[in-house]
């Protein structure tokens, strides 16, 4: 199983010098990724939680990430596909791709947030239609000399669209998804799944199983899916749970997610509101972020 890292982006810690110090330390240290994520607003009241106050543009950030990093995969869990018009997406993705020099791994969801639907001016009804259009017409912009495309929501006129991607048909896409339609969607249309931070890692196996059991009925070969766990990591000496407890408790919970089916995990300290709130100490933060990178490296 591979180990990724996400990088400081939620709170008072995701700072330039922070960001740049984790992904250098990461990279130093062996991590196979890098890792970052989407969210546009956030409630007044705070109801969504700590994490979701304050949160840095991924797309952004993982321009600079691929500016200062040369090994590492640089991955998004996940870009929301209303929010995008199809060529938008497509054109960020592949520049990104093309910056990086081919490390690029696009994470895509739907959303679940009201409020950004509103604020973006989509349409929530049908989005899981949508999205069985929008996932082929991405992969065609960076794929097709001229893209043509008359469906029930997208529309392009015939184009072209260059630079391509530097990976050969364009970044993996990992679909973030948690309701079985979902998952059978990127077991269909896509090159693996990912989890979200609120996940239930102890039957995680189930979901990956529904995943793969769509793609062989698409005539897909399962085996070369990818399923990553965003490992929403909170290091506690008095609370357990899987990812949740001592480091090496924690680092114990890696086994039991791969005999699960996980072929990746990334390590995401953004999901704990002692260090992903904009109250936190950053200073603490990052201390407590070197401490989790040591221990748990690969």
């Amino acid at each position: 199983m591979l180990i990724g890292f996400a990088v400081p982006v939620s709170g008072s810690w995701a700072t330039t010098d922070n960001i740049l110090s984790v992904a250098e330390r990461a990279e130093d240290l062996g991590y196979h990724s890098l890792w970052t994520f989407q969210r546009l607003l956030s409630p007044p009241d705070g109801s969504w939680g700590e994490s979701y106050r304050s949160v840095l543009d991924p797309i952004a950030t993982t321009g600079f990430l691929a500016a200062r990093t040369s090994r590492v995969r640089l991955g998004i869990a996940v870009l929301n596909l209303p929010f995008f018009a199809p060529p938008l997406l497509a054109k960020q993705l592949a520049t990104l791709d093309v910056l990086s020099g081919g490390r690029l791994d696009a994470g895509l969801g739907i959303g679940w947030a009201e409020e950004e639907y509103v604020a973006v001016g989509a349409d929530q009804r049908g989005r899981g239609r949508r999205a069985d259009e929008y996932l082929p017409l991405l992969r065609r912009f960076w794929t097709d000399d001229v893209v043509s495309h008359d469906g029930d929501f997208y529309k392009v006129p015939p184009t072209r669209m260059d630079p391509k991607p530097v990976q050969p048909g364009g970044p993996p896409i990992l679909l973030g998804a948690a309701a079985p339609p979902a998952l059978r969607r990127a077991g269909r249309l896509c090159d693996g799944w990912v989890s979200s931070s609120r996940a239930d890692l102890t039957t995680i196996g189930k979901s990956i199983e529904t995943v793969r059991e769509a793609a062989r009925e698409a005539g897909r070969d399962a085996d070369a899916l990818r399923f990553v766990c965003r490992g929403a990591v909170r290091v506690r000496s008095d609370k357990r749970r899987p990812l949740v407890g001592t480091l090496d408790q924690i680092r114990g919970d890696f086994a039991m997610l791969a005999e699960q089916g996980i072929t990746e995990l990334f390590v995401d300290l953004n999901f704990d509101p002692e260090i992903g709130s904009p109250d936190a100490d950053p200073a603490e933060s990052m201390r407590r972020a070197t401490d989790v990178l040591a221990a748990l490296a690969p």
